[in-house]
């Protein structure tokens, strides 16, 4: 299967670099028909590094104190809020970054992390967000603690509707053929194209 990935580039930074893999894939939300692997940008520090500087400058004018990452981005979010506390409406401000739980799509805060959240403005980061579930979710969930969700960023999103400004490096513009179905409507599944792997946040696993 890797003999079928490319490298997609982003325009604005040379070092953003994710590798994309045509196919038949399932994730937890959907069946989609290419993978997204961001390895190297939640992996190696100048990917990181870079990624975190072209999304902090969209939210350089954005007020924030804490941002929750999900999908294994804490290093793209730590260098994110060094970023952001450089910037003059959040000069040096002690940005927390956490990682809470996620149980059943729902956003789970244990008591230590309540206070980075509660009356705070919350950013969220994540890898992907295709369909935007998880995001929302997760803007309703800091909601639910008292917090004030201020904008999403990822890496590579598709088109959805949210309550909070979302920003992407990558988007469906950069693969034009890409497709996320519900399982039970997934045509590939109907003519009977097997699944080439599982994938989540930690990558794929092939199905042999």
């Amino acid at each position: 299967m890797e003999k079928r990935a490319y490298d997609l580039i982003c325009k604005a930074s040379r070092e953003v670099t994710v590798k994309v893999i045509c196919g038949h894939f399932a994730t937890k939300h959907s069946h989609v028909n290419y993978c997204v692997d961001m390895t190297g940008v939640k992996s190696q520090l100048g990917a990181a590094k870079a990624a975190a500087k072209l999304l902090a400058d969209r939210y350089s004018s954005t007020p924030v104190d804490t941002i929750i990452t999900l999908d294994r981005m804490k290093m793209v979010g730590a260098f994110m809020a060094e970023d952001l506390a450089h910037s003059h409406i959040n000069k040096n401000q002690n940005i927390a970054v956490i990682t809470p739980e996620i149980n059943n799509g729902v956003m789970v805060l244990r008591d230590n992390f309540l206070p980075f959240v509660k009356g705070k403005r919350v950013l969220l980061l994540t890898a992907s967000a295709t369909t935007g579930k998880d995001v929302r979710s997760v803007v309703e969930g800091i909601s639910y603690y008292g917090g004030e969700a201020v904008g999403a960023a990822t890496v590579f999103g598709g088109e959805f509707e949210c309550r909070v400004p979302v920003v992407k490096i990558f988007g469906l513009e950069d693969i034009p053929d890409y497709s996320s179905y519900a399982a039970a409507d997934c045509p590939l599944c109907k003519r009977g194209v097997k699944v080439d792997a599982l994938v989540n946040s930690y990558g794929y696993s092939k199905i042999i």
